[in-house]
């Protein structure tokens, strides 16, 4: 059971370290709090289903501390917005700013992993909503907390969980997988080239001594990876990316609230997702695609009405930060925003396999990540493909 939080008096429980951040950061004055990445345009895809929406529920799958929440509300003075997090000071110091900006009344915040979305919905009483939004990137809290383990600009413990109440550390499984289980993180959720020689000596380091601090995983990826081979910036952060997403289980969460996510929009309902790495942003593609491509065999001449796109595209591929946002904002620069609106009823048969899909998201996450580049590209000549015999076939039947 997913539980509705938090009222500012549990803000207030959990600690001087808390209320002083709560006072700081959400009134605005600490140099920690951040304009959210491309807020104007996630304000405009997300509100933009709320115009004929008698009473508008929006779900912020990614709360953080409520930077999009915020203005989202603002911008739908009649709207209502249920806010995901599973890291509880974050949602903790969101209720606390919705409650000083006058916006806690239409405010539903609850502590859950936004794969728990339908789960949510079940237990507010709630069918359909007209928009929901991910923003996927990190939380600011959890970026400048530098106990919190996720930087590897900080030295700090190797923890990486956003949901503090959980087991798995980043040390754990430093400490705990084989080697062949460290290649394979490292490769595919961190597309490290030198994913096997970083496990080998990980292996190697922990028989002698542990790794439990970041500076202790940073100089070891430092020793291994060739000077002439190394990316921009710091050689570790593949490495970091990797092991962040394996201890919150980020993309197999990703691959079961994006169908969760289809099933629960009404018609003209939006679903707004902005990814920061190619991994998740493949998966939203992929995702998508399945609802903005015709369901048919390219060389039927009548497409049946079920078979057409259930989706409509609102965005043309990924939209990305401008460059002056990139300056003022450099965490803006690896943003990839994708949005889509529900256009009819999404056909029986789809909902059935979101459904399955929500059930096994291993099997539909891995499946993204065994797929070459020249996946989308498939996607998208199949569907003109499709496209153009069916406006050939209504040509032929207009002469005719």
């Amino acid at each position: 059971m997913v539980s509705q939080s938090m009222s500012a008096a549990k803000a207030r429980q959990s600690g001087d370290r808390l209320e002083s951040k709560t006072a700081a950061e959400i009134a605005g004055q600490s140099t920690t709090v951040h304009r959210p990445v491309m807020l104007d345009e996630c304000v405009e895809l997300v509100t933009g289903a709320l115009l004929d929406a008698p009473d508008p529920i929006i779900v912020d799958c990614t709360l953080g501390l409520a930077g999009h929440a915020t203005a989202f509300l603002k911008a739908a003075p009649n709207a209502k917005l249920i806010g995901i997090d599973r890291d509880a000071e974050a949602l903790a110091l969101a209720s606390e700013r919705m409650r000083r900006e006058g916006l806690a009344e239409r405010f539903i915040p609850v502590h859950a992993a936004f794969d728990q979305l339908e789960q949510v919905l079940d237990e507010q009483d709630i069918a359909r909503v007209d928009a929901v939004f991910m923003d996927l990137g990190l939380s600011s809290l959890q970026i400048d907390e530098a106990d919190r383990g996720f930087s590897y600009s900080h030295d700090a413990p190797l923890d990486m969980r956003m949901d503090t109440n959980q087991q798995l550390t980043a040390e754990r499984v430093l400490a705990t997988y084989e080697a062949a289980e460290l290649t394979r993180i490292f490769r595919d959720y961190g597309e490290e080239r030198f994913a096997r020689q970083i496990a080998r000596a990980i292996v190697t380091r922990r028989d002698k001594e542990p790794l439990t601090s970041t500076a202790q995983l940073n100089r070891l990826v430092d020793e291994v990876v060739p000077q002439a081979h190394r990316p921009a910036g710091n050689p570790a952060k593949r490495v970091f990316q990797a092991l962040r997403i394996e201890v919150n289980g980020e993309l197999d969460k990703l691959a079961s609230t994006l169908p969760q996510a289809a099933r629960c929009l009404n018609v003209g309902g939006r679903l707004v997702v902005e990814s920061y790495h190619s991994l998740e942003d493949k998966t939203v593609k992929a995702f998508m695609a399945q609802g903005l491509t015709i369901d048919a065999p390219a060389d039927m001449p009548i497409v049946p009405p079920d078979a057409q796109p259930f989706f409509h595209a609102l965005t043309r591929g990924a939209m990305k930060a401008s460059e002056q946002e990139i300056a003022s904002n450099p965490r803006s620069a690896s943003v990839r925003l994708r949005a889509v609106e529900v256009s009819r009823q999404i056909p029986a048969r789809w909902r059935q396999q979101f459904a399955e899909a929500a059930e096994h998201p291993h099997s539909a996450a891995g499946g993204v990540l065994a797929k070459s580049k020249s996946a989308g590209k498939t996607i998208g000549k199949t569907s003109k493909r499709r496209m153009n015999t069916a406006r050939q076939s209504d040509t032929r039947s207009r002469r005719s």
